[in-house]
C-alpha cells in the first residue's frame, strides 16, 4: 500500500519506498515471505501507483495550463511535452531510482501528455527494475548470516537509515528560521 501512494499520489513524494523494498526483501529472506509473491504484488502497486499518477496528470495538466498564470504558462506546457517525446522513456526508468523525483516523473508524464502507450511499456520496464532490484538487493542482505543473527536490530538500523533526511530536513529547516528570527 505505502509503494502504491508513493507513487500513485504526487502529494506523498517523501515516503520511504526504496528501503521499504529492501526491508520487503530482507524479510522474506527469514521465510517468512514468499519472494516471488511479493515482489510481484509490489510491482502490481508500484505500476497502479505510477499509472493513476500519469491520469492524474493528464487529467489536470489541460485544465491547469489553459490559461496563463504568473507560474505556470501554456509555454512551460509545451516544453514539458518536447522534453516528453524526447527524454520520456529514460524519464520514467530512471525516475524510478530518485527518490521524490519518481513520484512526481509519471504526473508530469501526464500533464505534458507523452503518449500513453509509451509511458505504459517504460512504467512496466522501470517498476520492473527498481521492484525486483531493491526486493533482490534485501533479499540477498536478509540471507547473510550476521543479519539474520541480529534481525531486529538489522531492521532498527534500516527505519533509523530511511528517517535519517527527513529528520536532517526538518532541524535544518527549523534551524533556519530561529536564525531569520
Amino acid at each position: 500500500m505505502i509503494i502504491f501512494v508513493e507513487t500513485g499520489l504526487v502529494i506523498m513524494p517523501f515516503l520511504p519506498g526504496d528501503s521499504l523494498l529492501f526491508a520487503a526483501g530482507t524479510f522474506a529472506a527469514l521465510g517468512s515471505l514468499n519472494l516471488w509473491l511479493l515482489i510481484f504484488l509490489l510491482f502490481i502497486a508500484a505500476f497502479l501507483g505510477d499509472t493513476l499518477n500519469y491520469f492524474i496528470g493528464n487529467f489536470i495538466g489541460p485544465k491547469v495550463f489553459s490559461k496563463d498564470y504568473r507560474l505556470l504558462k501554456k509555454e512551460h506546457l509545451i516544453k514539458t511535452q518536447q522534453f516528453y517525446e524526447k527524454h520520456g522513456g529514460k524519464t520514467i526508468i530512471f525516475a524510478r531510482f530518485m527518490p521524490i523525483i519518481r513520484t512526481f516523473a509519471p504526473f508530469i508524464a501526464g500533464v505534458g501528455t507523452m503518449n500513453y502507450r509509451k509511458f505504459l511499456s517504460y512504467n512496466i520496464i522501470g517498476g520492473i527494475l527498481w521492484i525486483a532490484g531493491f526486493t533482490l538487493l534485501g533479499y540477498l542482505f536478509g540471507n547473510i548470516p550476521a543479519v539474520k543473527k541480529n534481525f531486529t536490530l538489522v531492521i532498527f538500523g534500516i527505519i533509523l537509515l530511511s528517517m535519517t533526511p527527513p529528520l536532517i530536513e526538518y532541524l535544518r529547516s527549523k534551524f533556519q528560521k530561529k536564525t531569520v528570527a
